[in-house]
């Protein structure tokens, strides 16, 4: 598969996760919606371009929250970008991690999800909403493809990332160390959190201990300009 084919495959059915949307009028049926966790997504990208390849960053248009995730393309930076505004619960990082979503899609990262089709679930009584009965989780699962991506060392190597665990550590500390900023460093540890766990202990103290040199550094540089 090429890049972008890697980028539009299904996950694995335990990673997508599912919310109520319409209901009937005595609600105990509703369509099931589905979706991601930004994580996977970020874990998506990290594992089929290289945490040195792509990047995102959030304009504003007219007082709604845009995301642009951009991917580099040979020696080319190619942006794609699209908007939410905020959600009722934690609204300005709902508004962040939707945006984000919405624009990993314009990449293809589950679009398929749209393409489902109405499911309809038995509900239940949820807080001051509803939820899922665990009974219909079957009848989801059903609902999806299962054509998992191929982790970045199971794909054919075609860039330095690809040739190792050891490798990988080593553009995590070379991306880290363009954290301009300690918030910058903070998305970046948020962004690539997966990818550092899936490393072999020692790399990941090597990771870690770099983060903190960095951190470290950005602070003394702070002091100097106070």
């Amino acid at each position: 598969m090429n890049t972008f084919d890697r980028l539009k495959a299904p996950f694995p059915p335990s990673s997508v996760h599912w919310r109520v949307g319409s209901t009937n009028k005595d609600k105990t049926n509703g369509l099931a919606l589905a979706y991601l966790d930004a994580r996977d997504v970020m874990e998506r990208l990290d594992e089929v371009v290289g945490p040195d390849r792509w990047q995102n960053r959030y304009p504003h248009a007219n007082g709604k929250t845009v995301c642009e995730i951009g991917i580099k393309i040979g020696d080319e930076w190619i942006w794609k970008a699209d908007g939410s505004g905020d959600t009722d619960v934690e609204a300005e990082k709902g508004a962040l991690s939707d945006a984000f979503k919405r624009a990993a899609v314009r990449w293809g990262i589950g679009q398929y999800l749209y393409g489902l089709g109405n499911v309809w679930v038995e509900i239940e009584p949820f807080g001051r909403s509803y939820k899922i009965k665990d009974s219909e989780k079957p009848k989801l699962v059903r609902s999806l493809p299962n054509a998992p991506v191929k982790k970045a060392q199971d794909a054919q190597p075609n860039r330095d990332d690809d040739k190792g665990p050891s490798a990988i550590a080593e553009t995590l500390k070379k991306t880290l160390a363009m954290s301009k900023t300690e918030a910058d460093l903070d998305t970046w540890g948020r962004h690539h959190s997966r990818t550092i766990k899936g490393l072999p202990q020692g790399l990941q103290d090597d990771v870690m201990a770099a983060g903190t040199k960095h951190r470290t550094h950005l602070r003394n540089l702070q002091a100097e300009a106070v």
